[in-house]
């Protein structure tokens, strides 16, 4: 039902599951560690830069197992639209260095005529 005090949501737009508050800042962070107890899961992000030693914790989040899954579960589907649009994302170790450094330098192939 709609009134003066409560139009209708424009179609165009959808609808909103969060609020932002003006004054939140992002973080960025490069490490997580994660710690659980039966009901929950703890998620300390911190930035680890070189020169500093321990890093301080950015933003702690914490789960119920049910919500962690779920965000595990939504993080992946993210993960694979993100690859399908740019690529695929590699992680450090998948290969050598040596790979990375000199992995599409191939040798000469030998002429057609030379028999090994």
């Amino acid at each position: 039902m709609t009134s003066p005090s409560n139009p209708a949501p424009d179609p165009a737009e959808p609808p909103q599951m969060m609020r932002l508050s003006p004054d939140l800042q992002p973080e960025y962070v490069n490490l997580v560690r994660i710690t659980h107890s039966p009901a929950e899961l703890v998620l300390d992000f911190a930035r680890m830069l070189p020169g500093i030693g321990v890093p301080p914790v950015a933003a702690r989040l914490l789960m119920s197992p049910t919500g962690a899954k779920l965000f595990l579960r939504a993080l992946a589907e993210n993960l694979a639209r993100y690859e399908a649009a740019f690529g695929p994302i590699h992680l450090p170790g998948e290969k050598s260095l040596a790979g990375d450094l000199f992995g599409s330098i191939h040798p000469p192939q030998p002429p057609e005529g030379d028999k090994p």
